[in-house]
């Protein structure tokens, strides 16, 4: 089995300003698998952290800006609560690229594991000042 600890893993950054969902969302979800890394391997853990900003500035094509519905249930009867993607903005715009992000990862052990290295703000600050990312200058 291949092991991995948290020294070989990098940061990367990006601004989710103008990015598709879809688009910034398969991207991200290599990276917290390790899919581009040489050792990768489906069962272990060699994924990197990633930290997003601007997740409230996302874009979506087509109509599923009025269209697209999220939905959460707690498992009482009539407990299904329903929410459109304006009301979800306003309230709550990270949990949006979250959970395109999170259906896009296997639903496995590891899964929580991966998500946990996700790090998801709605604007443009974020406490990770002191961290040198990949991808950036």
């Amino acid at each position: 089995m291949i092991t991995d600890n948290n020294e070989n893993r990098d940061w990367y950054f990006f601004d989710a300003k103008d990015y598709v969902l879809g688009r910034i969302s398969t991207e991200i979800a290599d990276l917290l698998r390790g899919k581009k890394k040489v050792k990768f391997a489906p069962y272990t853990d060699s994924g990197d952290y990633v930290v997003i900003v601007n997740a409230e500035k996302i874009k979506l094509t087509g109509r599923k800006e009025e269209q697209k519905r999220y939905y959460t249930h707690s498992g009482y009867l009539g407990s299904l609560k329903t929410f459109t993607v304006p009301e979800l903005r306003k309230d709550k715009p990270e949990k949006m690229l979250t959970e395109s992000i999170s259906g896009m990862l296997p639903h496995n052990k590891l899964h929580d594991v991966f998500l946990s290295r996700l790090k998801v703000y709605a604007g443009p600050k974020h406490p990770h000042v002191n961290i040198k990312f990949k991808n950036q200058e």
